[in-house]
């Protein structure tokens, strides 16, 4: 199905993306809790899911299940993807690209702002992941998490790219800019 920025719903294989609701927190809670050493608190959800500068997506399964969701945060100068995970039963089967993708849907007419997040430096897959939208490294942040004081690696994705193409002059992998 095709839908507007205003309507988020995307029919996928095997599940469906739509705007992810305060209804939802108890699912969220439960992938949240199984994703991460130190998940959100159910009131760092209800309050990006109450601003209005936040997109927030959930893929659910044709039974209504919530199996994974994506927060996005609008500032001044950047798209930050602050929380993106799929529940351990669903992963490997492309939600998290389907939930980046339709980010970039989105945000498609203020994509100037370019896009950022940070991701834990040991979590290899999420990474390449990251990176196959074009995400690049740019710095790190050290201590970030602060179950293990692990760093964080900043990601960025150039608003001078084109879809998939790094920027003309720019190494692959290399911060553009």
């Amino acid at each position: 199905m095709s839908s507007s920025p205003g309507d988020p719903g995307t029919v996928r294989s095997g599940f469906a993306l739509r705007r992810l609701e305060l209804s939802d927190l108890d699912a969220i809670e439960r992938i949240e809790k199984a994703s991460y050493p130190t998940p959100w608190s159910r009131s760092m959800f209800t309050s990006e899911l109450a601003k209005p500068s936040s997109h927030s997506l959930a893929a659910v399964t044709p039974a209504g299940e919530l199996v994974g969701y994506q927060i996005l945060s609008r500032y001044v100068d950047a798209w930050h993807v602050m929380n993106v995970a799929v529940a351990p039963g669903h992963r490997r089967h492309g939600i998290a690209s389907a939930l980046l993708e339709r980010l970039f849907e989105i945000t498609r007419d203020d994509a100037r702002r370019g896009y950022t997040l940070e991701v834990r430096v040991s979590n290899a897959p999420a990474i390449r992941l990251y990176e196959r939208f074009d995400f690049r490294p740019c710095g790190v942040r050290r201590g970030y998490y602060t179950d293990n004081r692990e760093d964080a690696l900043i990601m960025w994705r150039d608003t001078h790219r084109g879809e998939g193409t790094p920027e003309e002059g720019t190494p692959e992998g290399a911060p553009a800019g």
